[in-house]
């Protein structure tokens, strides 16, 4: 998961000053894990620790109450709420579900497994359909990419499960979309509205760190995409040493050793 807290962290500074090139400082000095890492991390810590997921999301957000860039309006809503006894989901088709969901892609042997884990880690709080449904395409993206799957392979795949729309190449979706979605339709902060572009760019990239370039230049929810893309890249590439040591390095000790303890095990 080290991939998808890089993609965020690259991200961080760009989610609402959007750049549209790949040519950008790759370690930025300004850069900080956001929510996505947090909540990232609580999914691993629930995976290693058994129980419930939201009581894990939970906790870290209330730990952790101020990231850069904020938790979305309706996780916060839900935090407070479940702080006084009501954790009842709230139907969000949010990106949320899709960004922190990367450890359950690595933490099981069989898709059905990955599957139901992945709905399980969305529907505590997102369980919108699209919501699980973006959770559960980026995990059996990282899934099968870990098995062997080609770019093309997963392409096919999630194009015929979930019906996202993968046929455009990162130079045409760059100048057609930003945070109102594709040419200006939908919400680029729903998993529908940016799960799909986070997949393309992380199967047409030709390494992790060109993937993460790709998806912090198409614009949108930077940091998310990243999220997602660096997830997916990570299964793909591998990670540079060097890269993984550096995010690390950013993050509190306590994540930090969640990190470990999840990479040692899994």
């Amino acid at each position: 998961m080290i991939g998808a807290i890089i993609g965020d962290m690259v991200g961080s500074i760009y989610e609402f000053d959007n750049i549209k090139t790949k040519e950008f400082d790759f370690f930025d000095g300004r850069m900080e894990p956001t929510d996505d890492s947090i909540l990232t991390i609580a999914t691993a810590d629930w995976l290693l620790s058994g129980g419930n997921p939201g009581d894990y999301y939970l906790r870290y957000a209330q730990a952790y109450p101020h990231p850069m860039g904020s938790y979305g309006s309706g996780f916060v809503t839900w935090v407070h709420r479940a702080s006084r006894g009501n954790a009842d989901p709230y139907n969000s088709c949010g990106n949320g579900s899709a960004m922190r969901v990367s450890p359950v892609g690595w933490a099981f042997d069989t898709e059905q497994e990955t599957l139901a884990m992945a709905q399980r880690s969305a529907e505590c709080t997102h369980n919108h359909p699209e919501g699980i449904k973006g959770a559960q395409a980026t995990a059996q993206c990282i899934f099968m990419a870990r098995h062997g799957a080609t770019p093309s392979d997963i392409k096919q795949r999630i194009e015929q499960d979930y019906g996202y729309d993968l046929s455009l190449t990162v130079d045409e979706i760059r100048p057609r979309y930003s945070w109102q979605g594709l040419d200006g339709v939908g919400n680029g902060g729903t998993c529908q509205g940016s799960v799909p572009q986070a997949i393309a760019c992380a199967l047409q990239a030709t390494d992790f760190e060109d993937a993460v370039r790709n998806a912090i230049s198409i614009g949108g929810d930077s940091d998310t995409i990243g999220c997602i893309t660096g997830a997916i890249a990570e299964a793909l590439f591998g990670v540079p040493q060097w890269m993984g040591a550096k995010a690390l390095s950013r993050l509190p000790h306590p994540l930090r050793q969640v990190v470990e303890r999840f990479t040692n095990t899994y």
